[in-house]
């Protein structure tokens, strides 16, 4: 699925969108592309159309941030400053990846071997004006969550 982002709301939009479609189990988004292109402004229009009504910023420094909505668990992870893959394994990575858990990892290459593969891959790109979102299926779930979001 290719689509035009031409705006920072229209990023915040698509996050919106997709989270009112994922599914009510594990499921696990990886968003690539550059410093800038847009990753957390997706995460935040996905966390806030699930109803969190404070700040989402980026993780750079912490690794994830956790947000407990409608009985889930969402985890909007940034592994930019990951310097060494193993050091999720000493975080507890695993516990993470549970049945009622939505994971948003940026940068997700950087720990690739600690985790679960993603059901989508969303990589944003800068065009000469705004973004250009592409989202593959990974998995059957993958497609499902597709079908739903490009209806």
């Amino acid at each position: 699925m290719h689509r035009y982002l031409d705006n920072e709301q229209a990023t915040l939009d698509l996050g919106r969108e997709l989270a009112l479609v994922a599914p009510a189990q594990l499921f696990t988004i990886h968003l690539e592309g550059e410093l800038g292109a847009g990753k957390t402004t997706f995460t935040r229009g996905f966390v806030q159309a699930l109803g969190h009504q404070g700040n989402v910023k980026s993780p750079t420094y912490t690794l994830v941030e956790h947000y407990q909505l409608n009985n889930r668990d969402i985890y909007h992870f940034d592994l930019y400053r990951l310097s060494d893959p193993g050091e999720l394994e000493f975080m507890g990575i695993d516990d993470y990846f549970h049945t009622n858990a939505i994971s948003l990892i940026e940068w997700a290459q950087r720990g690739q071997d600690f985790l679960p593969p993603p059901d989508l891959m969303i990589q944003l790109t800068y065009q000469s004006k705004g973004r250009q979102v592409d989202i593959q299926a990974m998995t059957a779930l993958g497609e499902e969550v597709c079908g739903k979001l490009h209806k």
